[in-house]
């Protein structure tokens, strides 16, 4: 057999390079089959980091529950039940630094990791924000002298807030960014029912015990309105997904005529 033909024997039988085409068709590499299992893990934490704002709409009904009956046994239900956004923040946070030793993501995919640890530390604060709220309800005892008026204000306000982590989840689920801007609408009303919920408690009268227990109530209104503010900024990593700008929906902390999204020069800042 002469070298020649032996050299095209070799051809013939030797396989396809990955990613070669055979017959007109690409065969599948290692590179893409590696980020295809890549696209499928970020898919599940993303769905893990989601069900985090279910446990924190499961902490706020509770809580609320436990407020509006000054339920002592069910506030420390509350605060027990804590380790379990504990545990969901960790094992998200631990598989997407898992995830990255990996693969590096690019373009979208890296915007929506970075996106998913700033929702998961959204969640841990609000799961926080609820047991501030349990850990204030005993403080005044079983029998608070409390005053109705602020129980309804509150209530609103946690009425606000639970529909505020609802939504959040729903746009950013499915990237809607004008769902997500219109969590501002209701995060409006929070802060409006939290100065009002002030003014009640600075005119609740001269009892030590009612206004002891009036302030703690501002401090309830003050952690249901940082819930709301959280679950805003989950909104506004939706509009970074899918836009690729940072941008804050509503900031006073900026000159009029400077976008929110600026950089300190004044420019857009994209990514």
């Amino acid at each position: 057999m002469s070298p020649a033909s032996s050299a095209n024997d070799a051809g013939a039988q030797r396989p396809p390079a990955a990613g070669a085409a055979v017959g007109g068709i690409a065969t599948s590499g290692p590179s893409q089959q590696g980020r295809a299992h890549f696209q499928q893990q970020l898919q599940e934490l993303e769905s893990h980091a989601l069900g985090g704002l279910d446990l924190i709409v499961e902490q706020l009904d509770r809580v609320l529950e436990a407020l509006n009956h000054q339920d002592v046994e069910l506030a420390q239900m509350v605060i027990a039940d804590d380790d379990r956004v504990d545990g969901r923040y960790l094992e998200v946070h631990q598989g997407i630094l898992s995830l990255l030793a990996l693969q590096a993501p690019v373009a979208g995919d890296l915007r929506l990791v970075a996106a998913l640890l700033h929702m998961i530390k959204h969640i841990e604060r609000m799961g926080d924000q609820c047991v501030n709220i349990a850990k204030l309800i005993p403080l005044s005892g079983h029998e608070p002298p409390v005053r109705q008026e602020v129980l309804q204000a509150l209530s609103k306000m946690g009425a606000y807030a639970r529909s505020e982590v609802v939504q959040s989840k729903a746009a950013f689920a499915g990237r809607d960014v004008g769902l997500a801007e219109d969590l501002v609408r209701q995060d409006r009303e929070i802060n409006r029912l939290n100065r009002e919920i002030f003014r009640m408690a600075l005119d609740i009268g001269e009892d030590a015990d009612t206004r002891e227990w009036a302030m703690h109530m501002i401090l309830v209104a003050r952690a249901l309105e940082r819930i709301g503010d959280n679950a805003v900024d989950i909104g506004e990593q939706v509009a970074f997904v899918v836009t690729g700008l940072f941008r804050e929906f509503s900031d006073s902390s900026h000159p009029t005529g400077v976008p929110a999204d600026a950089a300190p020069d004044g420019r857009r800042e994209t990514f």
